[in-house]
């Protein structure tokens, strides 16, 4: 219970107790929850069975010892019989003729939760009135009378079941809303499709599931509601569900470049005819991007594990053919000897340069997104492909999308890209075009498309692009360019394609998932609390590097102090080992509510308790760190977030 409802209890007490009737309530359990002080009166109640918790039977037993219900030869099987008809409640109406001559109805109803509640009314007046309209009213027949009274008593009855009726369809109403409200905010469509396979039921979720689908769908057949392509992927399951079959079933709908997870649930009767069929159906495009990097980051650990011994063993190859191949080149050879020498030397290199390839593929790469501008990031990628482009080939750029600041490794994209471009020069020969276009994709994928104007890609080409060591350019190509560009869409969740453009050329299609970058963080002041004065100085130029202004404290109590004299402190970044005895986390622990945000830096390993417990607390920078990632870091967990 809360303090808000414990505060409310007393005036709840005060006002049951005005009420000129008796009420109790009595839970599934048989014991009282609650009554009020005309209970207690009415029935001269002693105090204890009246509290919350007296037991049912024993009130009934305390009544039928004092003859409430007349006189009764066995008082057990008087008390067993009334506890049953308790556990087995009714909705009911009754008046009875107390023992002292006063008469008074008894209105039960049950309670949502279990139990029951019961109200008793004193209509002693009421029948003293009918009695005296029938004494008075000699004109009157008795039968008149007689209908006269039973009308009466069943207009009380009646009364009862209208409240009644009304509690029940109020609470019919609030569940209604809470029902819908807890599906409105669910992440998910959450629909019924019954035997005519129109919706009966749905939130309003599936435009946010398929984007440009009606929200409003009740009555309208799932076919239309969905659209050709949807329909398309769940048809069957959705027939094996009118079937009987529960299933779940994963599709990627192209028209949105969404994945869509959808659970079908039959919905059955007892006696086991279908209804009709639930639907569940979630984006799980984030998630297929997480699994497919995740995935892809094994498949190269596995990689490594494979290639690294072969790869040392190749490397002492390498070397042993280098000191013969040198030995011979200060021997006297004869004629034509001297070029097989350099040829053979040539190839050894070229077998170093494909060891390094090797180990950038199966290495220790990581997609490491952080705030990047795209316009920077494009004009730096022609700089760099200018002086390989030959002046008889174009480049040109497009950027169409909106959101100009992306979450990307920016070095892992440029050296895609660059590949990209470099086999594009490749395939066009002498003289054309290549086009660099960035577009959005339904607000999911952010698309890097080169496409050229040479001859396009073999069938060949097409089948066996990403697989490495595969290449066209015979002796002059490694095999592993496009491997690369494969792993770097891997990594980062998304896709790459290869095709030919209908208009002639190749192309390929770069698809990375579409993250806006946070806006960047406003300069403000930054306390900062670190214990060595050295470290303090680093990151005092850090700061003031990114256009922060920085005040410093070495301990908690130092930090507190300047928290309260100085409240334009905009952000605390600060260690977590500190002087004195207290920490970091201690510092966090003592903010007041409207303290700005503390960020907290260490060089503990992961493993560490307090390392462990700062992360339950803020967001923890790991030491060292270099200005470019306490940038990037402050952007993704500032002030502004």
């Amino acid at each position: 219970m809360t303090q808000h409802s414990l505060d409310r209890a007393p005036m709840v007490m005060a006002g049951l107790n005005l009420i000129q009737q008796a009420m109790s309530i009595y839970d599934s359990d048989l014991r009282l929850v609650v009554s009020n002080r005309m209970f207690r009166e009415m029935f001269s109640l002693p105090a204890e069975l009246t509290e919350r918790g007296a037991r049912f039977e024993d009130t009934i037993r305390h009544l039928v010892e004092r003859g409430e219900y007349g006189a009764i030869d066995d008082t057990e099987q008087a008390v067993r019989s009334r506890v049953e008809q308790a556990r087995a409640f009714e909705p009911h109406y009754m008046e009875r003729t107390r023992p002292d001559g006063r008469v008074i109805s008894v209105e039960g109803a049950p309670l949502p939760e279990g139990g029951w509640i019961t109200v008793y009314t004193d209509i002693t007046q009421t029948k003293n009135q009918e009695a005296l309209l029938r004494a008075r009213s000699e004109e009157l027949s008795d039968k008149v009378l007689a209908y006269a009274e039973e009308l009466s008593a069943t207009n009380r009855q009646l009364a009862s079941t209208i409240a009644a009726l009304e509690e029940a369809k109020r609470q019919l109403t609030e569940t209604e809303a809470r029902t819908r409200l807890t599906t409105e905010m669910m992440p998910a469509h959450i629909a019924h499709v019954g035997l005519d396979r129109t919706y009966t039921f749905s939130n309003r979720r599936l435009n946010a599931i398929l984007p440009g689908r009606p929200a409003n769908i009740v009555g309208l057949p799932i076919d239309q509601a969905l659209g050709d392509e949807a329909f398309g992927h769940i048809r069957d399951k959705l027939d094996a569900a009118f079937q009987g079959q529960a299933s779940v079933l994963e599709f990627t709908h192209q028209g949105t470049s969404r994945r869509i997870r959808t659970a079908f649930t039959p919905d059955r009767r007892e006696d086991g005819q279908i209804m009709g069929v639930y639907l569940l159906s979630t984006d799980i495009t984030e998630e297929t991007q997480a699994r497919a990097a995740l995935q892809q980051t094994r498949r190269r650990e596995m990689a490594a594990q494979l290639t690294s011994g072969l790869a040392h063993d190749f490397s002492n190859l390498l070397t042993i053919i280098l000191g013969s191949q040198s030995r011979l080149q200060r021997m006297d050879l004869p004629p034509g000897a001297p070029e097989l020498v350099a040829a053979t030397l040539s190839a050894t290199h070229r077998g170093g340069a494909l060891l390094n390839r090797l180990a950038d593929i199966t290495g220790a790469r990581e997609w490491h997104p952080q705030p990047t501008a795209l316009v920077p990031l494009l004009r730096d990628l022609e700089m760099l492909a200018a002086p390989a482009l030959p002046a008889t080939i174009r480049l040109e750029v497009f950027n169409t999308l909106a959101t100009q600041r992306l979450m990307l490794d920016p070095g892992m994209i440029q050296d895609a890209l660059l590949n990209l471009l470099l086999n594009a020069r490749d395939a066009i020969g002498a003289s054309g075009c290549i086009t660099l276009t960035v577009t959005p994709v339904q607000g999911t994928w952010a698309d890097f498309t080169v496409s050229d104007t040479g001859p396009g890609f073999s069938d060949a080409a097409l089948s066996h692009a990403f697989e490495p060591f595969f290449s066209t350019k015979g002796g002059e190509g490694s095999g592993l360019g496009l491997a690369m560009v494969y792993d770097t869409a891997k990594l980062a969740g998304g896709q790459v394609h290869v095709a030919n453009r209908p208009e002639g050329g190749g192309q390929v299609r770069l698809r990375l998932p579409l993250r806006a970058a946070p806006d960047p963080v406003a300069p403000g002041l930054v306390l900062l609390v670190e214990d060595s004065a050295d470290l303090r100085e680093g990151i005092r130029a850090m700061l003031t590097g990114l256009n922060h202004t920085v005040i410093e404290a070495a301990s908690v109590d130092e930090a507190q102090g300047l928290l309260a004299q100085v409240p334009e402190i905009r952000l605390i970044l600060s260690d977590i080992s500190l002087e004195g005895g207290q920490t970091g986390l201690d510092l966090v622990d003592a903010l007041p509510t409207d303290a700005p945000p503390c960020i907290l830096m260490t060089s503990l390993p992961p493993e560490h308790a307090l390392h462990v417990q700062a992360l339950t607390r803020a967001p923890v920078l790991r030491k060292p760190f270099t200005a470019r990632e306490l940038g990037a870091f402050l952007t993704t967990q500032g002030p502004n977030k």
